[in-house]
């Protein structure tokens, strides 16, 4: 098959290794497969580097940005129709919000045999104002007509969407998030060998986040609740990855709470990174209030790292209160308190949900196994439509080459 991969920004982020890992996987399966994006503008750290590297050809369209620019889109919405024109494929796949819109509108005037889309995350949510809202809620329902089909990657998203009257249901269908899974299985290196790099003793409790430093992820709660915690514990301490607009905040606000001494603002490391840091983890702290789900959830579990979660969105179909984890109401500062200390004052038990989670999850979450999903969905598409797709073929070291 022929397919061309849109998507907004490749920067260090969910949706984008979820698009890049797809894109690769349906590569080295022998299909043709191109990928289009904008610059990777932002403090949040690039992928389009792996994807240079990848093999297939890459598109960079620079008038494809996140900000509401008319003349921009519009340039962009052209040159997106220029790379369809010239592609010709069988496949146009687009990724978030204004890739989302502008590629499938491209796709449907050119009648592109399947169009799809993938929800990663909605972008209407009740922490922005009604007006924003009622604008992203009625171009998704604009944009849901021209794509034949809608992955989700949680069964939540599918829900919020068809009360939102997007789409009716049977137009979605959910695909979960694929990674690779082998280095969060891995025994090397050990824990004490990564917490020697990071600085931080053998005996010393951590509890761990990974996200960008920004609004509505939760890092305000994490420290309101940690006082009390790090008082509980005198070995504890906040080991904080990522990076963002925030960070100069956050380390104030640390400060006026008293426990700078205590917090470790890590900084932005790439994807790969990330199984060796959770190794030096005895529990995840996730806060986000806006998710589709988020991948460090089965990540953590998959390495063996108990899990303390806000339900926002997709998160309880990983984080199951009492088999894999702890589940708090979002921006309960009592609950999201109540759970830190129960999963610390019993760290067996909360590594028994984990081991739970590991073994439900890993085969889930497979790169690989979301790749199948992918692929025989769009066959589904085309028989539906009855345009038929070259079949599909088994993994193959023979690859084309880019453009």
């Amino acid at each position: 098959m022929r397919i061309l991969h849109l998507i907004t920004r490749l920067v260090l982020g969910g949706a984008q290794e979820n698009t890049l890992l797809t894109v690769e996987g349906l590569h080295a399966r022998g299909h043709v497969v191109h990928l289009a994006t904008g610059p990777a503008i932002g403090p949040e750290g690039e992928l389009i580097q792996r994807a240079r590297r990848g093999g297939f050809p890459l598109h960079i369209i620079d008038s494809l940005r996140r900000e509401i620019h008319p003349s921009r889109d519009f340039a962009a919405y052209r040159h997106v129709c220029r790379i369809v024109r010239r592609v010709k494929p069988h496949v146009v796949h687009t990724h978030s919000s204004k890739a989302g819109i502008l590629g499938r509108l491209a796709a449907r005037r050119l009648r592109v045999p399947v169009v799809v889309h993938t929800i990663h995350g909605l972008p209407f949510h009740p922490y922005q104002g009604p007006l924003p809202n009622f604008l992203y809620v009625n171009l998704e329902r604009l944009a849901a007509r021209w794509a034949d089909g809608i992955i989700t990657v949680a069964d939540a998203m599918i829900e919020k969407a068809v009360a939102a009257r997007v789409a009716p249901r049977e137009k979605f269908f959910t695909i979960y998030s694929g990674m690779e899974v082998e280095p969060f299985l891995a025994s090397s290196p050990s824990r004490d060998e990564v917490r020697e790099e990071l600085g931080i003793s053998p005996d010393e409790i951590v509890i761990g986040k990974i996200a960008r430093l920004f609004e509505l992820k939760g890092h305000d709660d994490v420290l309101a609740v940690a006082p009390d915690i790090l008082g509980r514990f005198p070995n504890a301490r906040l080991l904080l990855i990522g990076d963002g607009s925030w960070r100069e905040r956050l380390q104030r606000r640390a400060g006026k709470l008293g426990i700078a001494e205590r917090v470790t603002f890590h900084g932005l490391v790439p994807p790969d990174q990330v199984p060796r840091l959770l190794k030096a983890f005895d529990l995840l702290v996730h806060c986000s209030l806006r998710e589709g789900l988020a991948r460090v959830l089965p990540q953590a579990l998959i390495s063996g790292v108990p899990v303390v979660s806000y339900d926002v969105d997709g998160a309880n179909e990983v984080v199951i209160p009492g088999e894999t984890g702890y589940l708090v109401p979002p921006q309960d500062l009592s609950a999201l308190k109540s759970a830190l200390l129960d999963a610390l004052s019993d760290l067996e038990t909360a590594k028994e949900m984990a081991a739970r989670g590991r073994e439900l999850f890993t085969q889930r979450f497979r790169d690989s196994t979301m790749v199948d999903e992918i692929e025989r969905y769009y066959l589904k598409l085309a028989q539906a439509k009855g345009s038929p797709l070259p079949p599909a073929s088994p993994s193959s070291s023979t690859r084309p080459q880019p453009e």
